[in-house]
């Protein structure tokens, strides 16, 4: 059964290394695009803008084919989106290319994912999904900093590479994968829950995904920039310092994993958007060489990996019939968090003249409206529920 699980999570390593990376390659992007930096981390905010709005459309209208088709198709999409990425020799050629690009990496997340649980027996859904979605993860903590190493030389070879990875995933399903039917889902199906689902409270909780990634990419969207204090400029240092916030998500995303089994993911929650805060405002003393920049790094990587899993968990509380439709939509929420943030970390320096670094306290600022937002609503969540209590 892994083997027929392996080209799913090559291809959700593919989405994710192509959905972080250009971060890492940004100044050569730009320097060889000539626009400045702000202007090509908007590559960042369109692809992710794609990826939240195209992948409930695209996935209504690839609902009635099977799951291997679906999946060549968007894996198909993905490859040729990179190849005229890696190409562009204009902005505007790259810009439309990240749009294609993104197309199909929405609608593999998605397809991936329903595969997986389809394949498999009930009692080993959870662990089959884990594996598939354990390649956006890996993304994080090695497709990334490997991704900023690989393009040293020519930021093109990257998305050479990226194509090619989504290309032997292709290969993979192509060989190894049934057909897969599953009943289709209309959009008007995908978006119900946003307006019954749970009493209202999806829409509530979709928001605290939106506005902590919103915070996160304020300032990820320009970490190379943002790192060149620490750095000097030097790609391997930048690639070690990538490597600590990598591994720093994996390890907060295990960590969140266990904890929401033994404690109220709200709490979870909590902690890691105060840990989040915090890192986020040590931001410009932090960047300023390499020994903290590491540390912070790990530290700022940890909270963003706890944020994810308790969010998923209280999603599926509130419907969980619904489970991956609310999953999907939280998806898009996060990406939308991340589209958002590239754009105001462009706009702020644009506008006020900050340094990439001095994104830092102003993400910290978003990641603290998320705190207190979460907080405001949780208090209000509980205290409807104690009052049906009593009412009965």
């Amino acid at each position: 059964m892994t083997r027929q699980l392996l080209p799913l999570a090559l291809a959700t390593f593919a989405v994710g290394t192509d959905s972080y990376v250009i971060a890492g390659l940004l100044p050569a992007i730009a320097a060889d695009l000539g626009v400045s930096t702000p202007a090509a981390g908007q590559l960042v905010t369109v692809f992710a803008l794609t990826m939240a709005v195209s992948a409930p459309v695209f996935g209504a209208l690839t609902g009635g084919l099977d799951r291997r088709t679906t999946l060549l198709i968007a894996l198909g999409v993905f490859v040729v989106g990179n190849a005229a990425t890696a190409l562009a020799t204009g902005y505007g050629t790259a810009m439309a290319a990240r749009v294609v690009t993104a197309v199909g990496a929405g609608v593999i997340n998605s397809a991936a994912s329903s595969t997986a649980a389809a394949i498999v027996p009930p009692e080993r859904r959870g662990r089959a999904l884990a594996f598939v979605l354990g390649g956006l993860t890996l993304a994080t903590a090695l497709g990334l900093p490997l991704g900023t190493l690989i393009g040293r030389a020519d930021w093109q070879v990257t998305l050479w590479a990226v194509a090619g990875t989504g290309l032997v995933a292709a290969v993979g399903v192509a060989v190894g994968l049934p057909a897969v039917r599953l009943p289709a889902a209309s959009l008007g199906d995908r978006l119900r829950p946003l307006v019954r689902g749970g009493g209202g409270r999806v829409p509530v909780l979709l928001a605290v995904t939106t506005l902590a990634f919103l915070g996160t990419y304020t300032l990820y969207t320009y970490i190379a920039p943002a790192l060149h204090d620490a750095t000097d400029g030097d790609e391997s240092l930048l690639t070690l310092v990538l490597l600590a916030w990598g591994v720093g998500v994996l390890a907060g995303n295990t960590a969140a994993g266990r904890l929401v089994d033994r404690r109220d993911p709200a709490r979870v929650l909590t902690g890691a958007l105060a840990l989040a805060v915090l890192a986020l405002a040590l931001t410009p003393p932090a960047t300023r060489a390499l020994i903290p920049a590491l540390v912070w790094a790990a530290v700022w990587g940890v909270a963003v990996g706890l944020v994810v899993v308790p969010q998923q968990h209280r999603l599926v509380a509130l419907g969980p019939a619904a489970a991956p439709v609310l999953l999907g939509l939280n998806s898009s929420a996060l990406y939308a968090g991340m589209a958002l943030g590239g754009g105001l970390g462009g706009l702020v320096q644009e506008w006020f003249g900050l340094g990439p670094a001095g994104l830092g306290p102003v993400a910290a600022g978003v990641a603290g409206v998320a705190l207190l937002w979460h907080l405001a609503t949780s208090r209000a969540a509980r205290t409807r529920v104690a009052r049906r209590v009593v009412q009965r």
